[in-house]
């Protein structure tokens, strides 16, 4: 922070307060309703602090007890075990099989078995994508012929209401 004045950004207390960049007032700024209505900003005066910035007393004690206390879920003397591989060896390829010929037999098959499901699961979505696209289709000639309004009625017709 500069010493010409304070943050063009200010923090807000927890009433909302800011110092005003310019006048150096104390405000909560003007915001905006959920029905677009603009509401004022309003001026503090000096010296005036809200109930939600006054600072609860606390005892020596009571501090210090916060300042040693444990993240919550901790467990007093536990020290986790340290990772013996931080980064997993990545799952082999079939373009890795080709290139690192000591790949096992099973590996090899596993690979060539992961790679037609990826190549399976690409052409069923684009099968889906297809047939998606064919339902729109009739749906859009249909709107387009005109059909007869009595068969419209008799359909209504036919369908109970309950």
């Amino acid at each position: 922070m500069s010493s010409r004045g304070p943050p063009l950004v200010p923090e807000a207390s927890n009433a909302g307060i800011i110092v005003h960049p310019r006048t150096l007032e104390r405000v909560i700024p003007a915001t905006k309703r959920p029905d677009g209505s603009v509401r004022k900003e309003i001026k503090i005066r000096p010296g005036y602090t809200p109930a939600e910035d006054v600072a609860t007393y606390r005892s020596t004690r009571m501090q210090q007890t916060a300042r040693n206390a444990l993240p919550k879920g901790s467990v007093v003397g536990y020290t986790p075990p340290a990772p013996a591989d931080p980064k997993p060896a990545p799952k082999p390829t079939v373009a890795a099989a080709s290139a690192n010929d000591a790949l096992t037999k099973a590996a090899a098959k596993n690979a060539k078995r992961a790679e037609k499901r990826k190549e399976k699961r690409k052409a069923e979505q684009a099968d889906f994508i297809r047939k998606q696209f064919e339902d729109d289709e009739p749906a859009a000639a249909s709107a387009d012929s005109s059909k007869p309004v009595n068969d419209l009625a008799d359909k209504l017709k036919e369908t109970k209401v309950s």
